[in-house]
């Protein structure tokens, strides 16, 4: 197995926005497009990006706009050894002389999302720029404008190449980000495997539910477990959070950020992961304990031969079936203990929470259910 301190890093989409941004508007006022382009990142670093389009429009010059036309860079974005779904994507800056005094504005073109709900760090109605991006382009322009004599009022219009169908494998659609992704990135730097992304979808997702006035969430571990959670309470929309392995992240987010209702569904061997106390449900980073799943059964009803064979089981859904032919009510106890386990994460919090949980088979038929109780 490669260890992950030997695994590629790579540049978020903010990253190489700036970038293209920063060759983009070069390119407008001396008519040269740098290739490749130096940024400097919140950390210090300053990487160089390779250009893979560029186009310089000129036209006529007037008394309203001495120096119009526009310059349009694009950089492919490389997510290093991260799975990264925005790997490969090609990230434009079209960049065009704004009115004096009016700095740099961003619109969203073609592949880039804009806000359509409340609970964003960003304005409804506003292009999918996240603020750190839209600090390190602001700093680019005023570092171009300086060395070769602009105003650094610009219009700033970036794009994403196939975006939209890229953004259908995001967290964007519900979170009312539409016609596209995301540009984001607080370092600049993509770590392998970090997750960071899909953690700040979870915490992104928990700020738009509430922003909408959501009362009751679902934190599903999959598409399946959010199907059935949704079906049982009749929840939709901004009221899902795909919580994916993140207990711990969706969790700590909501003690902080309270809802008052929530529901965690999710296949039986994850939640028997969640209720021996792990937080990160990856099989890569915690493993079923075939030991506490007899030590449950044994607690509901199961007698020693039983606890036996869920010792040498193969798989914790081996386990189950196991316990549903001895009619041991294994599921429930599980689903209980998860409960519990998440309970205990989130008191402390501000607001009482209810919690619930929901365990599915990989056909997504319930196997276990632990009933409401206040955090």
């Amino acid at each position: 197995m490669t260890r992950p301190d030997r695994l590629r890093r790579g540049w978020t989409t903010g990253a190489c926005a700036t970038a293209a941004a920063t060759a983009a508007y070069q390119a407008l006022l001396t008519g040269e497009f740098p290739d490749p382009v130096t940024v400097w990142l919140p950390g210090g670093q300053a990487p160089a990006f390779a250009l893979a389009v560029e186009e310089l429009t000129k036209a006529e010059s007037t008394t309203d706009d001495p120096a119009p036309g526009a310059a349009m860079a694009g950089v492919v974005k490389d997510a290093g050894d991260d799975p990264d779904v925005t790997h490969g994507a090609l990230i434009r800056a079209t960049v065009r002389h704004a009115a004096p005094g009016t700095g740099v504005t961003f619109r969203a073109g073609p592949g880039v999302g804009t806000v359509t709900l409340p609970g964003l760090p960003l304005a409804v109605g506003e292009p999918a720029v996240n603020p750190v991006p839209r600090e390190l382009i602001r700093e680019a322009v005023a570092r171009v404008a300086a060395a070769h004599g602009g105003t650094g009022d610009v219009t700033v219009e970036l794009s994403v190449d196939d975006g939209a169908r890229i953004a259908e494998q995001t967290w964007n659609p519900r979170l009312g980000i539409l016609g596209g992704l995301s540009i984001l990135g607080t370092t600049g730097i993509v770590i392998p495997y970090s997750c960071s992304a899909w953690i700040d979808s979870i915490r992104r997702g928990i700020d738009v539910a509430l922003a909408t006035g959501e009362t009751h969430v679902l934190g599903a571990t999959g598409t399946t477990s959010e199907r059935v959670g949704a079906q049982v309470y009749g929840l939709s929309g901004t009221a899902l959070l795909d919580m994916g392995d993140f207990a711990g992240a969706l969790l700590k987010y909501l003690r902080r950020h309270p809802v008052p209702r929530l529901t965690i569904a999710g296949g039986f061997a994850k939640l028997s992961k969640l209720a021996d106390g792990h937080l990160d449900l990856h099989s890569g980073r915690s493993q079923v304990n075939l030991d506490a799943l007899a030590d449950r059964a044994t607690a509901v009803g199961g007698n020693a031969e039983l606890a036996a064979h869920i010792r040498a089981a193969n798989t914790a859904l081996h386990a189950l079936e196991l316990a549903r032919a001895a009619d041991v009510p294994l599921g429930d106890a599980v689903a209980e203990a998860a409960r519990d386990a998440a309970r205990a994460l989130l008191r402390g919090s501000r607001l009482p929470i209810t919690v619930d949980v929901i365990a599915i088979n990989r056909t997504g038929t319930i196997v276990g259910r632990a009933a409401p109780n206040r955090a």
